[in-house]
């Protein structure tokens, strides 16, 4: 996914977000958004592009997982 963010199908990446981010707060139109846990409630917004995913929406949604790991692990360490 990381190497080849073209690539993703946009059920792969929904599977993903749902895991990470919850169930998506807007889904069953053309696009699904995801809250992420981080102050000023930023969004995660996919939409599907014949069946997959945009490329710079699955490199969003790799950050967005990076920063929340990253996060979990400081408070492992508290």
């Amino acid at each position: 996914m990381r190497n080849n963010p073209k690539g993703v199908r946009f059920r792969e990446l929904c599977r993903l977000c749902d895991h990470y981010f919850g169930v998506a707060r807007q889904a069953g139109s053309s696009h699904r958004v995801y809250r992420t846990p981080w102050p000023g409630n930023p969004r995660v917004n996919l939409q599907s592009d014949r069946g997959k995913a945009k490329a710079y929406q699955v490199r969003q949604v790799l950050k967005a997982i990076d920063m929340l790991k990253e996060k979990k692990a400081k408070e492992t360490e508290e």
